[in-house]
């Protein structure tokens, strides 16, 4: 009955009141699907990529914290903020299931109209990226153009990451390991060193002893694990939208991703298992 008490008592005047719509922008949020063709599937296209783009935004939102609270020493509350990464990641992985639904004809009705727009200039994926420890400098270089996403981006290339601020976590827990490896130059990428894997090897052979530490080590190739499905998902869609064409940022497109896939990021925690 439209008369039900149920919802009579909720409220509707919204004259001097924050309205849900107010409060989320929506007018603005749903402004931002701007079509360039009348191709039915450009609004998929478009809404994929800003769907992600959030889930982005909200992934470097609890990287940053949790990275913070390890500089700290405080591994327990990085833990819930990790696992919302990893939730996150999920939510990513599976849009490409829904982009998938489109084929390559269908994306042929719009592709020429952006030109040379491309996720490979995504200034939050590369964020992600360099806070997950991915270094490349020459990833810089698509925002030259712009100085303040490039000088965030150069700062964050030039901190610690994620994992080696889980490293000099495992060195205050008495670990000790080298300066080579607490004080490099964190604009290269990582390279595995033998004494850091010795030292996870010992938290994973003695788990109750160093718990906290084991904890963050599952959570850290959650992370890894969950960014490697994302990437293969995206490999697998690009490929059967566009086949071996050179991606429309001029990178080699599907050859380019599966280079990618390879990288990773956590090695010894990988290495780990098969000296266990």
């Amino acid at each position: 009955m439209n008369d039900s008490p149920d919802y009579q008592e909720a409220h509707t005047d919204f004259r001097h009141s924050l309205s849900y719509g107010g409060y989320l922008a929506l007018d603005d949020l749903l402004s931002l699907q701007r079509p360039l063709t009348d191709a039915h599937d450009e609004m998929l296209f478009i809404v994929i990529h800003q769907v992600s783009e959030l889930w982005m935004r909200q992934v470097i939102h609890e990287l940053r914290s949790a990275m913070q609270l390890l500089e700290e020493g405080r591994i327990d509350p990085s833990l819930k903020m990790l696992t919302r990464v990893v939730r996150a990641q999920e939510q990513m992985t599976n849009a490409w299931e829904v982009l998938k639904t489109m084929t390559p004809a269908d994306y042929l009705e719009f592709r020429s109209a952006f030109g040379a727009a491309s996720g490979f200039q995504s200034y939050q994926y590369r964020m992600v990226e360099f806070l997950l420890g991915n270094r490349n400098p020459f990833m810089l270089r698509p925002f030259a153009h712009e100085a303040q996403r490039h000088a965030e981006l150069e700062a964050a290339l030039r901190a610690p990451s994620l994992y080696d601020l889980s490293l000099r976590l495992l060195d205050r827990q008495g670990f000790e390991l080298p300066a080579a490896v607490l004080e490099r130059d964190f604009s290269r990428p990582y390279e595995p060193h033998p004494e850091v894997l010795a030292a996870w090897l010992e938290v994973y052979r003695h788990t109750s002893k160093h718990w906290d530490l084991y904890y963050l080590a599952e959570k850290l190739v959650d992370v890894e694990d969950n960014f490697r499905r994302w990437r293969f998902n995206h490999l697998t869609t690009v490929e059967r939208m566009i086949g071996f064409k050179r991606g429309s940022g001029g990178t080699a497109g599907v050859g380019y991703l599966r280079k990618a896939i390879e990288t990773v990021l956590f090695p010894e925690l990988w290495q780990v298992r098969t000296e266990l």
